[in-house]
């Protein structure tokens, strides 16, 4: 694993209004590596995610994406937005195409792939997600664990250099979160870069390279899962897992 960072996050601040959400959020993520943000709803976890590609403007910070400055690049966010992929909790796909139309959609339209290359491209992605069988049927055939699977699909599909997941299984019911964690879990064997806000603690045991944890608007603490999950330095944090095993079981069963 290389300890080149590709992406790195500095300072991140931003407020809605006089509500101050992120407090000067910082973190880095190297080529490979899986990158676990935890903690309590408010704490500001998928606002950091959009601000990294822009999706929420900060107030203050600085994102790089292999040395190159993401933040107030304007005309050249399109660029970097194709090497930032990003799955939310909602699947965002086109109700009105099939899956494997919204994987090529953005072949098509943002790298101007010729329709034969697209659809090569998008069929390989769907077969990496477990969705071969699936690529001719419109979302609304699709179960939401499958959905999510169609858009991690169109995420790989633009080659990114990190995928952001935005808490991925939060509206799945737990048979069909355990199909996304799964894909996950293999795209973390491969190699491929992420950052993941998650309340699956037995994902982020299992396949996290680094654990950090999130209390309003800034990182507390982070270490590896063997420290965070069994010897956390933070009260707050002891206090957060605990909680989490109370609602969901000891490291999610799911992990």
């Amino acid at each position: 694993m290389s300890t080149t960072p590709v992406l790195v996050v500095e300072n991140i601040h931003k407020s809605f209004g006089k509500v101050e959400i992120l407090k000067g959020a910082s973190f880095a993520v190297n080529k490979g590596e899986t990158k676990v943000i935890i903690g309590p709803s408010g704490a500001g976890k998928s606002t950091l995610l959009k601000c990294i590609n822009q999706l929420v403007i900060p107030d203050r910070g600085r994102v790089f994406l292999n040395g190159e400055e993401v933040l107030h690049s304007h005309s050249q966010i399109n660029r970097f937005r194709q090497k930032i992929g990003m799955v939310f909790q909602n699947f965002y796909l086109f109700d009105h195409i099939t899956a494997l139309e919204n994987v090529e959609i953005a072949l098509l339209k943002v790298k101007k792939m010729k329709r034969a290359e697209a659809r090569e491209k998008a069929l390989e992605e769907l077969n990496r997600v477990g969705m071969g069988d699936k690529v001719h049927l419109y979302p609304a055939e699709l179960s939401g664990g499958q959905a999510q699977r169609v858009s991690i699909a169109r995420a790989l599909a633009m080659d990114p250099e990190v995928i952001l997941f935005d808490e991925p299984t939060s509206a799945l019911d737990p048979e069909l979160t355990g199909e996304v964690l799964e894909v996950m879990r293999d795209l973390a064997k491969e190699g491929m870069t992420m950052v993941v806000v998650t309340h699956e603690m037995g994902f982020a045991s299992s396949v996290a390279d680094e654990v950090l944890f999130m209390e309003e608007g800034r990182f507390l603490e982070s270490g590896p899962p063997s420290q965070i999950f069994f010897h956390p330095r933070e009260e707050r944090t002891k206090k957060f897992l605990s909680r989490i095993s109370e609602l969901y079981g000891e490291l999610n069963k799911n992990g």
